[in-house]
């Protein structure tokens, strides 16, 4: 059982990946066997458009041509049991490095049928944890269609999909050093230390139920 977990977020020991890591020692407590991908370590763009991934008889149908930084993760992921994202929100939506990693991830695999399918071989569950410095119901209130929408093509690509968010999160160790006034700094670390924890052990029973699929 290989489980992958792809950190959208510039930060590497920050609050998306240390959820992501939670995730994976979840799914390493069932046996699993575990990696986390940083995408701002890898050199790739967003889809070109070049459909080479949907010509009849092209030696790329239903996989993606472009050969660059992201092409052994798109291999290690169609090679894994389980996958789980995770990116924080920004300006609306997840990062841009996780969106353009979306577009190759998953646009091969969607056939331009009716109903349009997936080309992808397996049922591989998967899931998405997102980190948001907006109140949880303010979340549901805003983001609800854009989270919905990543879970559904989730689904549709893979066949199982799942979301998790962890919100009013900390975003700096010191705010006396940034220019802020938009909350109060040390409630927001009193919810680090009390809340966050608990996100984090979302995270891992998440990371044990993937872990544990079969």
């Amino acid at each position: 059982m290989k489980v992958l977990a792809i950190n959208g977020s510039p930060r590497k020991k920050w609050n998306t990946a240390t959820l992501l890591q939670n995730a994976l020692d979840g799914a390493a407590s069932q046996g699993a066997e575990t990696e986390l991908i940083h995408l701002y370590d890898l050199d790739y763009k967003g889809c070109t458009s070049c459909f080479a991934c949907k010509l009849k008889g092209g030696k790329s149908y239903g996989k993606c041509a472009v050969r660059d930084g992201l092409t052994p993760v798109l291999e290690k992921i169609a090679d894994a049991d389980a996958l789980i994202l995770g990116s924080p929100i920004y300006f609306g939506t997840v990062t841009g490095m996780m969106r353009c990693f979306m577009e190759r991830l998953m646009f091969p695999y969607l056939t331009y049928t009716r109903p349009p399918a997936s080309l992808f071989p397996k049922n591989m569950p998967t899931a998405f944890i997102y980190t948001m410095n907006m109140p949880e119901q303010q979340m549901k209130e805003i983001y609800a269609e854009h989270i919905g929408t990543n879970e559904f093509v989730l689904k549709r690509m893979f066949g199982h999909a799942e979301t998790l968010s962890s919100n009013e999160t900390l975003q700096f160790e010191d705010y006396d050093k940034v220019v802020f006034s938009y909350f109060d700094p040390e409630e927001r670390k009193e919810r680090r230390r009390t809340v966050f924890p608990q996100d984090c052990r979302r995270a891992f029973e998440l990371g044990a139920r993937l872990g544990k699929s079969r």
